[in-house]
């Protein structure tokens, strides 16, 4: 039996730790190479950190293994937040975390969400993992109801997820999110030619997709 909770600051080590084994699988991550399979990556764990500090993500947890079965890092963004991160952006020299989140900063920023929609902030479901052993249960879908409702109790009038992968993108669409962009990967090349984003099908489009809430 499945338990969905917020996370609590005693579990986000445990996160963190389910991330390390099932985040690499990633699309965008598994091109740049960003994180490897058990193995810390300080700078996209401290991303993960500030997001749960915000305390409205989820957790699948098995009640009978004590163990993580998956995870929905929500976060808040804020009007401005995204010009304030490309000029921090600046002061990282990690290329392959430049190269993931410039991306989603790139776009994010010519989409303008807030200005569409005229609000001053966006509830973001930042990262969806479930756990290798769990999937095909319905849990994704499940962890995207627990947050709409997270976004409704807080009073969020858009939902938003940087969906980088064909898996996310379903589940999304199953739960009334539509496309506000979509992105080629492989449209992207640097000075040699050489694809930057060099992703395996079906994972070909990176998608912003949207919500409101009623």
């Amino acid at each position: 039996m499945l338990d969905y909770s917020i996370i609590p600051p005693s579990r986000f080590n445990a996160v963190i730790e389910h991330l390390r084994v099932n985040f690499p699988d990633e699309p965008l991550n598994a091109s740049v190479g960003l994180c490897l399979h058990g193995i810390p990556c300080p700078l996209l764990e401290h991303h993960d950190l500030k997001t749960m500090q915000d305390g409205m993500s989820i957790m699948a947890v098995d009640k009978e293994k004590n163990k993580i079965a998956g995870v929905a890092l929500n976060g808040t963004s804020k009007r401005g937040e995204t010009e304030q991160s490309i000029e921090e952006m600046k002061t990282i020299e990690n290329l392959e975390y430049r190269r993931i989140f410039g991306l989603l900063n790139d776009v994010n920023l010519e989409l303008d969400l807030f200005s569409k929609y005229n609000v001053d902030k966006i509830f973001e479901v930042r990262i969806l993992s479930v756990d290798s052993s769990y999937r095909g249960k319905g849990i994704a879908k499940e962890l995207f109801a627990q947050s709409e409702a997270m976004a409704r109790k807080n009073a969020f009038k858009v939902m938003k997820t940087d969906a980088t992968s064909l898996f996310t993108q379903k589940v999304a669409e199953s739960q009334g999110f539509w496309v506000e962009k979509s992105v080629n990967y492989h449209d992207y090349k640097d000075e040699q030619g050489k694809k930057i984003y060099d992703t395996r099908p079906p994972h070909l489009h990176y998608k912003v997709m949207a919500k409101l809430i009623e």
